[in-house]
């Protein structure tokens, strides 16, 4: 029986809990914007009653309260799954019980972006996968298409149902010290965490219910129902029969897959389920085969059909991909779509919406250096000790080099890197995320977090009410992901 271990978060020495009242007296805000208190100490709007609330439970209350919400995601086996030195480790996504808050007007200016963003993402994808108009105006070159690992050739000409390619989204932001957002990266292929996203605000309608209720937070509970109906929408028949396509128990987020299925009612379903028959894709049942009309595929592209992409694929069903261009069975998201994925197409992103839309970008990108072009470059590798250096196709905080807390043996290696590729590389400068409190044993300390909005598109554009805040929960540290040491809290959107 795999057991699911106990997530230490901090290695300074525990003390124990006392009766004394919790309290964010001491809470140090200098240095980063906080979003919780001013330079000066004062709450920020929206978290007053949050304040007032926490401020009348004891240290040991709330420090209780925290290891409730862990021990109820061990008991419901919400776990992600990290491969290191060849072993497999099953984990809880650490979770911190102090949410962060976003008022209205914020979040409203957020959504009217994020919706901007994925409509001209997804009519940047269907030019680029047909008449390629983006790439003979020369808004951005056709050798950065063609040689992005995540262009697939065989989509050239696809029509995907309904027109749409990006169904699910998820687009990481961040604040940097002046506190407005900005846009980290895109996330179009199978962008995970919702699951997340909702356990968090279960755990806040157990340990903060009345807060809750003062406060007026948007939910956030329906999105299995949104999801639903949107893979409804691109069926092309009523009453779809749906399927969740998962690698199999051995993937890092088959927990996410798996609830899912189990919150909308269909089918979860792996490689050995589905098989192409009679020009269909076809699922085996107790009763005989059944057809399937729309698959939200938690696969990647080149994994999905050895006979299109990938030969050596073992978890895709071969045929898959020419029934898929014959219309006969839809898929979320659509093949192709991690082009868009590409840390460098990232940063055309702004010329993208310009091109389509005819509009400014809402949501700007974080300033970023393409290694490709020779003054980039040149100023990357002069100045590569105060950037932050990704892979373009790296996920999860891997294939990056933060400059300043580098090596100079690092900055070597990254500068050879990018000299052999600089295609494969961009540079941005240190951004100085933004801090939300954080309960560490049982007191508030600040710790950097980012946001990741997720983004419904079947008939119109609906973006969720919040989204997955992930914490570095290391002191110090700016990587969020749960992989190297993030975890999560709930966000609260306020109305």
């Amino acid at each position: 029986m795999l057991i699911c271990p106990y997530i230490v978060r901090q290695k300074e020495p525990f003390s124990p809990p006392t009766t004394m009242q919790f309290s964010f007296k001491n809470y140090n805000t200098e240095g980063f914007h906080d979003e919780m208190f001013t330079p000066d100490g004062k709450v920020r709007t929206g978290y007053e009653a949050f304040r007032q609330r926490v401020e009348q439970l004891t240290q040991a209350e709330l420090l209780n309260r925290q290891h409730s919400a862990e021990r109820a995601l061990m008991s419901m086996g919400i776990t992600f799954n990290v491969y290191s030195e060849g072993e497999g480790t099953e984990r809880i996504m650490p979770i911190d019980i102090i949410p962060r808050i976003v008022n209205g007007r914020e979040w409203d200016r957020l959504e009217k972006g994020l919706a901007q963003r994925i409509l001209a993402l997804n009519l940047f994808l269907d030019d680029i996968y047909n008449d390629q108009k983006i790439l003979k105006d020369g808004i951005i070159p056709r050798d950065l298409i063609e040689t992005s690992k995540c262009f697939l050739e065989p989509c050239m000409g696809l029509k995907p149902p309904k027109g749409i390619w990006c169904h699910i989204t998820g687009t990481d932001l961040i604040k940097g010290d002046n506190g407005e957002f900005m846009v980290l990266e895109d996330n179009l292929r199978c962008p995970s965490g919702v699951s997340y996203m909702l356990e968090n605000r279960e755990s806040s309608k157990q340990i903060f219910p009345e807060v809750l209720a003062r406060t007026g937070v948007r939910p956030v509970s329906d999105y299995p129902t949104r999801l639903f109906e949107m893979l409804q929408f691109i069926a092309d028949r009523p009453n779809p029969n749906i399927v969740v396509l998962t690698p199999g128990i051995y993937n890092s987020a088959y927990f996410e897959h798996s609830y899912l299925a189990q919150q909308m009612g269909v089918e979860l379903v792996d490689a050995r389920d589905l098989v192409v028959s009679g020009g269909y894709v076809k699922m085996r049942t107790t009763r005989g085969f059944e057809v399937v009309d729309v698959i939200y595929r938690r696969i990647d592209d080149t994994f999905m059909d050895p006979h299109a992409f990938n030969p050596h694929s073992l978890i895709g069903i071969p045929g898959i991909f020419e029934v898929y261009k014959k219309g006969r069975v839809a898929l979320a998201n659509a093949p192709g779509t991690g082009v868009a994925d590409d840390k460098v197409i990232y940063a055309y992103v702004p010329r993208i919406i310009k091109y389509y839309l005819g509009e400014e970008a809402i949501i700007p990108n974080v300033e970023t250096y393409v290694c490709r072009e020779e003054n980039d470059l040149k100023y990357v590798l002069e100045n590569i000790e105060n950037l932050v250096v990704k892979e373009a196709n790296e996920a999860g905080g891997y294939g990056m080099l933060i400059g300043p807390k580098a090596t100079k043996e690092d900055h070597a290696l990254f500068r050879e890197k990018v000299k052999e590729n600089p295609r494969n590389y961009i540079a941005q400068p240190v951004i100085s995320l933004s801090r939300v409190p954080c309960l560490i044993e049982d007191n508030p300390e600040g710790r950097h977090v980012d946001l990741r909005p997720y983004v419904l598109y079947g008939d119109g554009i609906n973006v969720i009410p919040g989204g997955l805040t992930r914490v570095a929960l290391r002191k110090g540290s700016l990587v969020v992901n749960s992989s190297q040491g993030g975890g999560g809290k709930d966000t609260w959107v306020l109305y």
